[in-house]
């Protein structure tokens, strides 16, 4: 790149948000370019042949399932990324929890076939769940019109709609106020009282964090999404998501510079202008939106341009705050992966391949969370499992697998240090799931296996938190990434924050690039 160059609006980070930022502005004629560290896009929605032994087996190192994004649909639509490649397909079902005993409960679509599920174990269990799914339909219905709109501002219609959800649903207010600001832990064990069901509901809702942490109630909407919206994969792989944003973007005259690092996010005069490179080019911008983590964001502003309370404030922002981070293990296959003993036991003859499978009872789920919080490796990982090439064959050669193990809770900083214990631990993560994956140990061709600080150096992500800035209700709508850093505008005039640190937070969805989009065409207006 020539030095001095000159752009209205220069974009840090090619992850699916920055694309999505940029798209939105090139779409609107801004003069838009994309600046990203590695040599591809993508980020965390990515894919790749990351196995040397492998070549032919494609990995997602990090997002896999298309749950939020089926749940905020617009970016794909507004942006025509069907016409780049990008597809999905619906998994039905989605999600299966497996119990160490045989027996298996599968997350329908409806809810009533799901209740069902739960029958077989308890008939109180399920009127149960049948009556808690009427909550977390009533607070969806409040919930999502604000999530998909920027807290900034006024909303008139998206507040509309939340307020006739809540009057039409008043009657539920005070259970609907005691589930979301209750551990979820506790309103599980209230509500069910057989173990199988109690230890589904747990696997599931641990993805998002601890279940016995005050306010994580709001954890429940991941089974209102589950019902209402059903579980999406991406055809030929997640980087077919991030290859159709960079195509669309391409389309409409925006750049992209892969293998470029940023020095400092230039600041003069309580305004933003642009980005210095290492080399010390400086390629100037009306505006900069970092589409990373907050923090990696911040420190890079021109020295003195930002209050030391602010970056204190972003620096000690909880990110994987609770001390547990997920591992990632991948494992290519020669041959393909069965669910024998768990088919056997069910009464339907349903075929389990193509299901995310939750491994982990109750005492598993909040002994890993302990476990983690104090430096130590759990005994027995709870984890998330699933073959991605049961959905789509064309991610392995013909007749083999790839698998895609995912323990929730495993130690950020574990007392030996990742270095001494990954392979020891990838390996009790293989042992553990073949219990339950026929062929798993057996088939194995090769494996990848990447920890909290693999994550954290690879993406420049604090800690190596997957959603940058924990999910929480005090880390949420103008709150989020933190006080004074979640609104319109930012200390620096022209620099904005556009990924995962913001509202409506993780996931993929493009919602965050897609408010930050929006502040940089009101903010150049406004100029």
């Amino acid at each position: 790149m020539k030095k001095n160059s000159n752009y209205d609006v220069v974009i840090i980070g090619g992850g699916h948000n920055g694309l999505s930022a940029a798209c939105y502005l090139a779409e609107a004629g801004k003069k838009v370019v994309v600046i990203e560290g590695r040599e591809k896009i993508g980020g965390m929605a990515s894919s790749g042949y990351l196995i040397p032994e492998a070549p032919q087996h494609l990995i997602h190192p990090c997002a896999l399932d298309l749950m939020s994004l089926r749940v905020h649909p617009m970016m794909p639509q507004e942006l025509q990324l069907e016409r780049h490649g990008f597809r999905q397909v619906e998994m039905a079902p989605g999600y299966v929890y497996l119990h160490p005993d045989g027996h298996s409960l599968v997350f329908w679509r409806d809810p009533a076939k799901t209740a069902a599920e739960i029958r077989r174990f308890s008939e109180h269990d399920a009127t149960e769940f049948l009556a808690l799914m009427k909550l977390i339909d009533a607070f969806m219905d409040m919930a999502i019109p604000m999530m998909r709109v920027d807290p900034s501002q006024r909303n008139l219609g998206a507040k509309w709609e939340a307020l006739k959800a809540a009057l039409r649903n008043r009657h539920l207010k005070p259970e609907i106020m005691a589930l979301i600001g209750s551990p979820a832990y506790v309103s599980i064990i209230e509500r069910f009282e057989h173990p199988i069901t109690q230890s589904a509901m747990c696997a599931l809702l641990g993805a998002a964090g601890p279940i016995t942490n005050e306010a994580t109630g709001i954890y429940f909407a991941l089974l209102g999404f589950i019902h209402r919206f059903g579980l999406g994969r991406a055809v030929g792989g997640m980087q077919t998501l991030s290859n159709a944003l960079a195509a669309r973007l391409t389309e409409l005259g925006g750049e992209i510079l892969l293998s470029t690092q940023i020095k400092e996010i230039v600041a003069e005069g309580g305004r933003a202008i642009g980005v210095r490179l290492p080399d010390g080019s400086l390629i100037r911008a009306q505006a900069v939106v970092a589409s990373i983590h907050p923090k990696m964001a911040l420190e890079m502003v021109t020295p003195g341009a930002l209050d030391r309370r602010l970056l204190t404030r972003i620096a000690l922002a909880p990110a994987n705050g609770h001390g547990a981070s997920p591992l990632k293990v991948d494992v290519a296959l020669r041959a393909q992966v069965q669910y024998r003993r768990h088919e056997a036991m069910r009464p339907d003859g349903l075929s389990l391949r193509k299901c995310v499978h939750l491994i982990g009872t109750v005492d598993a789920v909040l002994e890993n969370f302990r476990s983690s919080s104090r430096g130590e490796v759990p005994k027995l990982p709870y984890m998330w499992i699933t073959a991605p090439s049961a959905v789509d064959p064309s991610q392995a050669p013909e007749g083999q697998d790839v698998v895609y193990l995912y323990p929730v809770a495993m130690p950020v900083e574990p007392r030996e240090g990742w270095d001494a214990i990954r392979a020891q631990v990838g390996q009790q993560v293989i042992d553990q799931a073949s219990g339950y994956m026929d062929g798993l140990k057996e088939f194995e061709i090769g494996r990848r296996i990447e920890a909290a600080p693999d994550l954290a150096a690879r993406l420049n992500v604090h800690r190596g938190c997957v959603v940058h800035i924990d999910t929480s209700t005090t880390r949420s709508s103008l709150m989020r990434p933190a006080p004074g850093l979640g609104g319109d505008t930012l200390p620096v005039a022209g620099l904005f924050l556009g990924g995962a640190g913001i509202h409506p937070g993780g996931g993929i969805n493009g919602l965050p690039g897609r408010i930050a989009a929006g502040r940089v065409k009101r903010f150049l207006a406004g100029s």
